[in-house]
């Protein structure tokens, strides 16, 4: 199996990264490492001991210490646990389960069963997403309640846009690094830019070997069995997941869909400010510790 990382310089770029974002990170987290059928899971953990249990996926290319500074307000109130994915992130094993079968959530699975969570919430952001989905369709019995920010696994964009706005820009970065063409790559993908994101983004794509493969879109079928309430957020100028086309099939997915929302003027990645921050800490805050029977917002949206 080829390696997901273009050697081992390329490794610690990505291992340097991940310690940038854990270092800005304001509340103490704690290292995990969990045993799977697929190697050993980084896990790092944050919040309240006493917080209801909370797992977080991070997208393609990241971390959990990217995730968890994304969504540092969840640990005011939850026990969060964001897993480092294998085969997207540096910190964990380095394979490549099968993006066409449930291989990803049996993996989930065995990490929850490391981390003694028999039933939790669980957060999955873009290729995350996919991977909480995965989840859903092998063991709903897990999931307490399941927000998806993005999620792959629900809708592709369009081919032609995928490859003229982010894939070819991509490529020409990689064959010929400048600032004009990172510029390029990341403008159909970041709403905001920073010093963080930025050139996390062009050192991920000259370190790793690009995983191209598409996740496969789940059916009804599949996931008959979950009883979890479900979020589903999708960004309005998102070209791998356009934010309508998703909206309107999660309303056929999911079938125990309760919120979701069209974020307005956002891309791909949702601004990295802390006001966006906040707002999403509290949306994901207010659905996660809705009580059952509570009624919430129209999942008509």
């Amino acid at each position: 199996m080829k390696s997901a990382f273009r050697g081992e310089q390329a490794k610690a770029v990505l291992s340097r990264w991940h310690d940038h974002f854990r270092n800005r990170l304001k509340v103490p987290t704690e290292s995990r490492t969990v045993k799977t059928r697929f190697g050993d899971t980084h896990v790092l953990v944050g919040g309240p001991e006493s917080g209801p249990s909370v797992v977080v996926l991070h997208g393609a290319l990241a971390s959990s210490a990217h995730v968890l500074h994304e969504l540092a307000p969840l640990m005011e109130r939850f026990r969060v646990h964001a897993v480092d994915v294998v085969g997207q992130s540096v910190k964990s094993a380095d394979v490549r389960p099968s993006v066409s079968n449930n291989e990803y959530g049996e993996w989930l699975r065995d990490v929850l069963d490391g981390l003694s969570l028999q039933r939790t919430h669980v957060v999955g952001v873009s290729w995350g997403g996919f991977v909480s989905i995965r989840l859903a369709a092998v063991a709903p019995e897990r999931i307490n309640r399941l927000a998806l920010l993005f999620p792959a696994g629900v809708v592709n964009g369009s081919h032609w846009d995928g490859l003229t706005k982010v894939a070819l820009p991509m490529m020409l970065y990689r064959l010929a690094p400048s600032e004009r063409r990172l510029k390029a790559f990341v403008s159909n993908l970041l709403t905001t830019t920073d010093d963080d994101w930025t050139p996390f983004l062009g050192d991920a794509v000259r370190s790793c070997n690009m995983d191209m493969r598409v996740p496969a879109l789940a059916n009804p079928e599949e996931l008959k069995g979950l009883k979890a309430p479900t979020l589903v957020l999708g960004g309005d100028g998102d070209v791998s997941f356009p934010g309508q086309k998703l909206l309107a099939r999660a309303r056929e997915l999911f079938p125990t869909l309760a919120d979701q929302e069209l974020i307005k003027d956002c891309l791909h990645c949702p601004p990295t400010t802390d006001a966006f921050r906040h707002w999403l800490g509290e949306r994901l805050s207010g659905f996660l510790l809705e009580q059952p029977g509570v009624s919430q917002r129209a999942a008509t949206a």
